[in-house]
């Protein structure tokens, strides 16, 4: 008898221990950061570091300094990588870093769906707010398709209206970090605090969890990685993107469709950037010639790993 004892309060152990990080790591997180954040504060010098050209594959790997203690027990590489794709014609599948694919699904990641279904998913980036996501939930909504915006820490404190209109009109809402900064260069407690700070704020307001995350600048490691996903995180990348950061290169609405439309392909994960005039007058005739050309627009949860 003493051993079935012995064995069920070691199993209630081991299944506290291996329970939600998210939830386990929410206790000493301070709102405090979160709720005094600016938009002065977030490092946006770099929105996305990978660069999207067609022809080329971007891939830095850059030493983080590691005269301080910023990790207190992972040995894994905490080589910089900055996510990027090769384009290619013809509504091929691009191609990913060498390696970053297999990386990816070690630690629950995606960057693509199936590539054999006519499948796409739309997803924004939301490090503040230009005036044009009320059009495009406007479009979302006429259209019926459901997308995932990335928002920050000052997103949620100063446009909270704009977040519950996501989450009401059955939007994801995924976790951009609060302050915006490349997570390997942050310790392990930083990146905690980047992370579930953004998701403690977000469900006491909204009393749901943020599953997803964004990493800023596109910047990642096989460290932040595994530490994200021990957190409970899918981080999402992208198999599209294209320099639509930029608040001063408006090119017009026909710029932004035929970017799009050229490179649309099976599975892909589009990332674009809400600030966007182009994004947001083009949406409407995307979504319908994504459409037309007999694509469906999924949610990230049908290609979310963890919830196979």
């Amino acid at each position: 008898m003493k051993y079935i004892v012995h064995f069920l309060i070691l199993a209630f152990v081991l299944t506290l221990f291996s329970g939600c990080m998210k939830e386990t790591g929410l206790s000493y997180i301070d709102l405090n950061s979160v709720y005094s954040s600016t938009f002065d504060d977030l490092d946006l010098a770099i929105e996305v570091s990978g660069r999207l050209s067609e022809g080329v594959i971007d891939s830095l790997y850059t030493n983080i300094p590691s005269d301080h203690a910023i990790s207190t027990y992972s040995t894994l590489s905490n080589n910089l990588r900055s996510w990027g794709i090769r384009r290619k014609p013809n509504n091929e599948t691009p191609d990913a870093d060498p390696g970053a694919p297999e990386l990816l699904k070690k630690y629950y990641g995606i960057y693509i769906g199936d590539t054999s279904q006519k499948t796409i998913y739309l997803t924004f980036d939301e490090g503040y707010e230009n005036g044009y996501t009320p059009k495009i939930l406007d479009v979302l909504k006429e259209n019926d398709v459901k997308a995932a915006f990335f928002i920050t820490g000052p997103y949620l404190k100063e446009h909270e209206d704009l977040v519950r209109r996501m989450v009401e009109e059955g939007h994801i809402v995924g976790n951009h970090t609060v302050h915006h900064p490349s997570l390997p260069s942050c310790s392990d407690r930083q990146i905690e605090e980047e992370v579930l700070g953004l998701s403690k704020a977000f469900y006491e307001k909204f009393k749901k969890e943020m599953i997803y995350l964004r990493p800023p600048k596109g910047e990642y490691s096989e460290r932040t990685l595994e530490i994200t996903s021990r957190l409970g995180y899918c981080n999402v990348f992208w198999s599209f993107a294209y320099d639509d950061w930029y608040r001063d290169k408006i090119r017009g609405a026909d710029y932004a469709y035929n970017k799009v439309m050229d490179n649309l392909h099976n599975g892909a994960i589009f990332l674009l950037h809400a600030v966007s005039k182009d994004n947001a007058q083009a949406l409407d005739k995307i979504i319908k010639s994504v459409k037309a050309k007999g694509y469906r627009i999924g949610t990230l949860d049908e290609i979310n790993p963890r919830l196979k």
